[in-house]
């Protein structure tokens, strides 16, 4: 027998012994590691990732897999998106359909018609998302619209609530970025603190909204006027009731400050963030309500 012949039966006898005692490991040229002795695998967890085995107990129970490439699956409706999917902006959203304003409707709104039975409920947007949705959730309970005048920064950490307050019927408005004295700004400083609040409400909501608040005043001064016309704002948005919520009266001390002083056409201020201001306004709106008063946006107020 050639050494060449004796070479070959030598192979093929370690061959056979291999793969009668199963310890066939490896596949060749794919790396495609394939289960040998469930004994050992099951005393070693670890040792094979799942992912890369074709063992039938590996496999989810349905047979060996196949050494042919397959199709990708089809997408499960449950399926989570991929990071692909995920990357692909979202379309932007619907504005709000605002109700047109009447006529003469000056570009600084304290308050509005006298004669009329409407009055808004303002609140600035800032503080605890949880007191924020229960003030909101107290009005929608009882019919009322509140008018939100949002701080820019509070968007940044909630943007939830952008459009929470919008789907629950009330109006949304630019109280600018920061919350600072806006008054003392350069015209430059102002424009920007108006801007930055104003892009978050234009990317969360589609609109930049109707009105401009100006922080730490309750109205604004012609520069102040004029920043807010140049990034958008036709109207600012002042108020005649101001029961000082953010000193933390006890409710029923805010309920009096309230109904003493609000009449058809008033515009109150309120604050979101301060416990007295959710548990007043039941009593607020049950006064409103003995007073023939009814609680709209801003907007309806001044339509």
């Amino acid at each position: 027998m050639t050494a060449d012949r004796r070479s070959v039966l030598r192979t093929t006898a370690r061959l056979a012994a291999l793969a009668a005692t199963g310890g066939l490991l490896a596949a060749c040229g794919t790396g495609t590691l394939r289960r040998a002795d469930p004994g050992a695998l099951a005393a070693h967890p670890g040792t094979v990732d799942p992912q890369h085995t074709t063992d039938p107990a590996w496999n989810g129970g349905e047979g060996p897999a196949s050494p042919e490439p397959t199709a990708p699956a089809e997408p499960r409706p449950d399926a989570e998106p991929t990071a692909a999917a995920a990357a692909q902006p979202s379309a932007p959203p619907a504005p709000p359909v605002l109700p047109p304003l009447a006529p003469g409707t000056p570009v600084e709104v304290a308050y509005g018609p006298r004669t009329g039975k409407n009055v808004a409920l303002t609140v600035h947007g800032s503080g605890d998302p949880k007191l924020a949705t229960a003030l909101l959730e107290i009005a929608e309970q009882r019919g009322a619209k509140l008018t939100v005048m949002v701080v820019g920064s509070w968007l940044d950490q909630q943007p939830q609530m952008a459009r929470r307050i919008l789907d629950g019927g009330h109006e949304l408005g630019n109280h600018t970025q920061n919350h600072l004295n806006i008054s003392a700004m350069t015209p430059d400083q102002a424009r920007a603190e108006i801007a930055q609040c104003a892009e978050r409400l234009q990317r969360l909501t589609g609109s930049i909204g109707r009105w401009f608040r100006p922080s730490a005043a309750q109205y604004a001064t012609p520069m102040v006027r004029e920043q807010a016309k140049a990034v958008g704002y036709e109207h600012v948005l002042s108020f005649d009731v101001d029961p000082r919520d953010y000193n933390d009266p006890s409710a029923a001390e805010l309920q009096r400050r309230v109904l003493n002083s609000v009449r058809g056409g008033s515009v109150v201020a309120l604050h979101m963030g301060h416990q007295c201001t959710v548990d007043a306004l039941p009593g607020v709106l049950d006064g409103l309500a003995k007073a023939g008063l009814k609680p709209v946006t801003a907007s309806q107020l001044c339509a």
